[in-house]
């Protein structure tokens, strides 16, 4: 089932997120369902706070189908970031949660990160370019950073001046 993304500025997307206790079926109901979505907005990574989930939560996937990759949905319950390079890359980032507002982030270029998959299981991979600049992304997410918080602070507000004005043009439609 597709869920609302929720757009910034909202609380909820500046909230740290809990762990995820243990994997129950209604949280792998959810990230299926956050899937639906993020393929759906189209996107390639989705937190859980970004449909007002506070848990730590994420699905990504970062293939690209033009490049005849098959699809390669990841579910990531309490995902963390255990070792990163001193290289850094720098890419242009989007969120669905601040739609069509593209800016340059730094970050490491390969990250090494576990997570617990749908069955509960322990995952430890490394991810290089795109895959690591996307799941650094979306667990900032569940520590209540956004893309747009790496901004100097002007394009930071007009960025955020802009979505306030995009949500009270959705409330009158």
């Amino acid at each position: 089932m597709k869920r609302p993304i929720l757009i910034h500025p909202d609380p909820r997307l500046k909230k740290a997120c809990a762990p995820v206790p243990d994997l129950s079926d209604k949280l792998r109901v959810l990230a299926d369902d956050m899937l639906e979505t993020m393929y759906d907005a189209p996107g390639i990574g989705l937190a859980a706070p970004q449909i007002g989930v506070l848990d730590r939560l994420i699905v990504l996937d970062c293939a690209k189908a033009d490049d005849g990759e098959a699809p390669r949905p990841l579910v990531m319950f309490n995902p963390q970031v255990v070792a990163s390079s001193d290289e850094r890359n720098v890419y242009e980032e989007g969120c669905l949660s601040i739609p069509d507002q593209y800016a340059e982030v730094e970050r490491p270029k390969v990250v090494d990160v576990e997570w617990l998959d749908r069955d509960g299981t322990l995952q430890r991979e490394t991810f290089d370019g795109l895959w690591a600049t996307c799941v650094q992304h979306e667990i900032d997410h569940l520590d209540g950073k956004l893309f747009i918080d790496y901004l100097k602070p002007l394009k930071r507000q007009m960025i955020t001046r802009k979505m306030v004005k995009l949500k009270r043009d959705r409330a009158r439609a």
